[in-house]
């Protein structure tokens, strides 16, 4: 095999002994994707990674496709050049088309949250009374076009450097569905990004579906099943713990989602834990089972300051902080894990999820 491609469809570092490869499990959380951007851009400016698959939903499906597409067209610097540009021209679009953003008096006091904007309110009241389907009857999302404007989908279906699993919810059965870089499209990402209150169900192939995060967010298993690397890097944007009980509508709201969109991973993690337990007591045949490593990148206290209206605020000084936000904790992981990726989980599995 010529090494330029072997290399290039292994994250760019598959020759070097010295780059550990990861797998990464990307959550979503609207425009806390800049968080996870961060990290991204973090862990590729280390330069010992590369990144085997990427399972990942709604916010982080577009982080995973958007880093395929880069790192296809430009090595390591092409992906980091692309997220970066994809989140700018998130912001810009944002600016024309979304009701929802700061006022200014707002930015000036470093508020981001809209849980008190009246427009926000009303626009939210809206979408409990009327659905996509009447409050936007010609289905106009511009995500669309900011995708195709970042991602060459015919280019990548062919010649991904980086498994892809996007996770997105079957509406009708319940049940996950995973688009592989196999068959990955504009249709495929906004499905995995659909959230039911604020646009139509995603048609594809006479299937219709939701935001993956109600049964995926994300899922580990193809990670297990389909990647060579035993190591799963979760890039988490919803707090796992939130400490006090929510007392206002919207803090009961956004814990309720935090809540549901966890509670896919921590049933991931139980069978996880179980296996691994299976495989250290020595009660599965050897090769049987895959014993995996599982690493995680949060900062809960950082993203518990921000509240589920945040996930709609895409103004660009919000999305640069919670880039940097990502960056540090990312940093400050990798000075503490990575001597552990390869060789062991740098979480206690039962003490961080069960």
């Amino acid at each position: 095999m010529d090494t330029t491609v072997k290399s290039r469809r292994n994250g760019g570092n598959a020759q070097d002994a010295s780059v550990k490869p990861i797998n990464l499990a990307l959550q979503g959380g609207g425009a806390h994707g800049a968080y996870a951007w961060g990290v991204l851009d973090q862990l590729i400016a280390d330069g010992r990674f590369s990144f085997d698959g990427v399972s990942a939903t709604s916010a982080g499906a577009m982080n995973a496709t958007v880093l395929a597409q880069g790192w296809l067209d430009g090595g390591p610097d092409g992906a980091r050049a692309a997220l970066a540009a994809f989140w700018q021209d998130i912001a810009a679009t944002s600016a024309v088309f979304s009701p929802y953003k700061p006022m200014p008096w707002d930015k000036a006091m470093g508020v981001h949250t809209l849980d008190n904007s009246p427009f926000f309110l009303m626009m939210d009241m809206a979408t409990r009374i009327f659905s996509p389907y009447q409050l936007n009857p010609m289905n106009f999302n511009p995500l669309r076009n900011v995708l195709e404007r970042h991602v060459d989908f015919e280019r990548l279906r062919r010649d991904s450097p980086i498994k892809l699993f996007l996770c997105a919810t079957n509406v009708e059965t319940g049940k996950v569905r995973l688009f592989t870089e196999k068959d990955i499209s504009p249709e495929a990402v906004l499905a995995s990004a659909c959230l039911p209150f604020m646009f139509q169900a995603v048609e594809i192939d006479g299937e219709y579906y939701w935001d993956g995060g109600y049964v995926g967010n994300p899922a580990i298993y193809p990670l297990i099943y389909h990647c060579d690397s035993v190591d799963v890097v979760i890039v988490h944007l919803n707090p796992i713990v939130r400490r006090g009980c929510p007392q206002t509508a919207a803090e009961i709201l956004n814990r309720l989602n935090e809540v549901s969109f966890n509670s896919s991973l921590l049933r991931e993690m139980r069978a996880i834990a179980f296996a691994t337990n299976l495989i250290a007591r020595g009660k599965v045949a050897e090769g049987e089972m895959k014993c995996m490593h599982i690493h995680s990148i949060r900062a809960d206290d950082t993203m518990a300051q921000y509240g589920v209206s945040s996930k709609l605020n895409a103004d660009w000084d919000f999305l640069q902080q919670l880039r940097d936000a990502g960056r540090r904790e990312a940093e400050r992981w990798v000075a503490v894990n990575f001597d552990h990726i390869g060789e062991r989980s740098s979480v206690d599995i039962r003490a961080e999820f069960l």
